[in-house]
């Protein structure tokens, strides 16, 4: 018999909100984390604006010691670590420094690169017979798996303790890939999300890809406009989301505070085949992967009050809404709400699933729907294709019972969760 698994800790470190109260007040508001960038601005790079969380010194040693933070430079370790902790006293769990590890916890918390400033830091101060001058916190921080296993270490985690990487994914796979350990009995609660490092080093292939927008240098909050007819690309961003997901039972059995039900979802690909490349989705991988959520959630497409879309802010906006029209067979005013955070924070790359998530589980909790930001001028195919008041442009209070999340990624990959009110 498969378990029911609840969410019984969130944990946020966005642009536009370190912390549960910020973050909601921004999203619920409009308030965007979307900045000029003098550092781009000195690289020459096109798109001179970008989206990156403040983390004051003070507030990092509530988290890390002085030893732990000598040399340190991973803003994605940080970003997961702080969101990671958050989400872990927020479920009303405790950090003993038992003898033995906690059997019954672990955590798969995803990245997609790990500690590029500390590599560039470090090799740009040595030469190639010097590299044993990396310094001994080098490997932590740049192994990929370096934030689960400070997130581990950190709450004594004796369950599984990984990292999985699957680009803009990663964040919607590690909460689907931490609900089936739960749901097959091998794990009681799982720390899940994922976090993306910040700077020049990460998001300079974008700009050289010429997919981030270079027209709102002047203008940065008005920079990222998913589904808009003047969206020009994504806006480079960083952050990282968490959420501590349990077994029904034992969430009861301590009183615990739930946040929402996790029915189910799928992960899939598109092969990069057909119309499926390394950066353009597949549709029919991206419908399949929308069809068999719901199938695996056992919920009906008309069931489906809201949908939290990828939504980039890119030419492929209005074929994503083509896909959920597809997937669900709902269109025009039949259609469900639909959002993208990516307004309001840019896009997060491998923090982006578990950011966005986060936003749509608060949704769930607090009855809202959060708007959409500089999407005034709707894209005319969108507007074909469903009714413009489905893609609120301000702030809606409203009891939301079942929504679906998804992610489309780099590589052809997808993912898509169905959050459920908790009753």
């Amino acid at each position: 018999m498969k378990r029911r698994v609840v969410i019984t800790g969130l944990g946020i470190v966005a642009p536009n909100g370190v912390g549960l109260e910020t973050f909601t007040n921004a999203i619920k508001n409009g308030i965007s984390g979307i900045e000029f960038d003098a550092e781009l601005e000195r690289l020459k790079f096109s798109c001179q604006i970008s989206g990156a969380p403040k983390i004051s010194e003070d507030l990092k040693r509530e988290y890390f010691s002085e030893l732990e933070l000598r040399n340190f430079n991973s803003t994605g370790i940080l970003y997961g670590v702080i969101a990671g902790v958050d989400a872990w006293k927020d479920a009303g769990l405790s950090i003993e420094n038992n003898e033995n590890p906690d059997w019954e916890s672990g955590t798969i918390f995803g990245t997609g690169t790990s500690g590029i400033e500390k590599f560039r830091e470090s090799i740009y101060k040595i030469d190639d017979f010097q590299t044993r001058r990396l310094g001994s916190t080098a490997v932590a921080q740049t192994m990929n798996s370096g934030i689960s296993a400070y997130l581990g270490g950190k709450l004594g985690l004796g369950n599984q303790v990984t990292t999985n990487s699957s680009a803009c994914t990663t964040g919607t796979e590690s909460i689907l890939l931490g609900f089936e350990r739960i749901q097959q009995g091998k794990a009681k609660r799982m720390l899940v999300g994922s976090t993306s490092d910040s700077g020049p080093y990460i998001w300079g292939g974008f700009d050289a890809m010429k997919v981030c927008t270079f027209k709102h240098n002047e203008s940065p909050e008005k920079g990222s406009r998913p589904m808009s007819a003047t969206a020009s690309g994504f806006v480079p961003s960083s952050g990282a989301g968490a959420f501590v997901i349990e077994e029904l039972e034992t969430a009861l059995a301590r009183g615990a505070r739930i946040y929402a039900e996790i029915l189910g979802g799928n992960i899939n690909s598109g092969g990069q085949r057909g119309e499926g490349t390394m950066t353009a989705p597949n549709s029919i991988a991206v419908q399949k992967c929308i069809t068999d959520a719901l199938k695996d959630a056992n919920v009906n497409p008309n069931e489906i009050d809201t949908i939290n879309g990828h939504l980039t802010a890119t030419s492929k906006d209005s074929l994503e809404i083509q896909n959920w029209c597809e997937a669900l067979g709902r269109k025009g005013n039949d259609f469900p709400y639909i959002n993208s955070l990516k307004s309001m924070v840019g896009h997060c790359l491998s923090g982006a699933g578990s950011v966005e998530s986060v936003a749509t589980v608060l949704q769930i909790y607090n009855s809202f729907i959060f708007p959409n930001i500089n999407s005034e001028d709707l894209n005319d195919e969108i507007k074909a294709l469903i009714s413009e008041d489905k893609i609120p442009q301000k702030l809606l209070h409203k009891e939301l019972n079942i929504v679906a999340k998804a992610s489309f990624g780099f590589g052809d990959v997808n993912g898509c969760v169905i959050f459920k009110k908790y009753q």
